[in-house]
């Protein structure tokens, strides 16, 4: 399952790196061209999409690593650790630009729609969050069995 899976990593990675290069700074000026009233927001939207899409990246690439890990039988070991917190961190950052950019709905537009998606967007964060915390603890737990249970054999 590893062959696969880092087949559809490496096209989820490669999408988004063509969202953050051509999609998303085009569709930015479209949005400016189309609304000149809200052309203020082009770049502050661009930048917190781009950052928004890298936070993926960066799982993805840290998934990537942990997939090495596992090949390597060496998943239950403090390396594996690493690439989990730096998975953490790259959630955290994403809630924080999600809720920052929520806040920022509810004051400065005034839409009804938007702060709701973001709302629903910002709940399914903290749970995939809250989820990979658990998975980590988990991972801890198996860490420290495995190392037990080599010291005694």
């Amino acid at each position: 399952m590893v062959v696969p899976l880092r087949i559809l990593l490496a096209l989820a990675f490669a999408a988004l790196l063509l969202a953050q290069v051509l999609f998303l700074p085009a569709l930015s000026g479209a949005m400016a061209e189309d609304s000149p009233e809200l052309a203020y927001l082009r770049w502050p939207t661009l930048v917190v999409a781009v950052l928004g899409l890298g936070c993926v990246q960066v799982v993805i690439v840290c998934t990537w690593k942990l997939l090495t890990l596992v090949e390597d039988d060496r998943i239950f070991s403090e390396a594996s650790m690493v690439w989990v917190d730096a998975i953490v961190g790259a959630i955290a950052v994403a809630w924080l630009l999600l809720f920052g950019t929520f806040v920022w709905s509810l004051v400065g537009v005034g839409l009804p729609g938007p702060p709701v998606v973001l709302l629903l967007v910002l709940v399914a964060v903290a749970v995939l969050g809250l989820l990979v915390v658990v998975m980590r603890a988990l991972l801890r737990q198996a860490t420290t069995l495995r190392t037990d249970m080599e010291a005694v054999i």
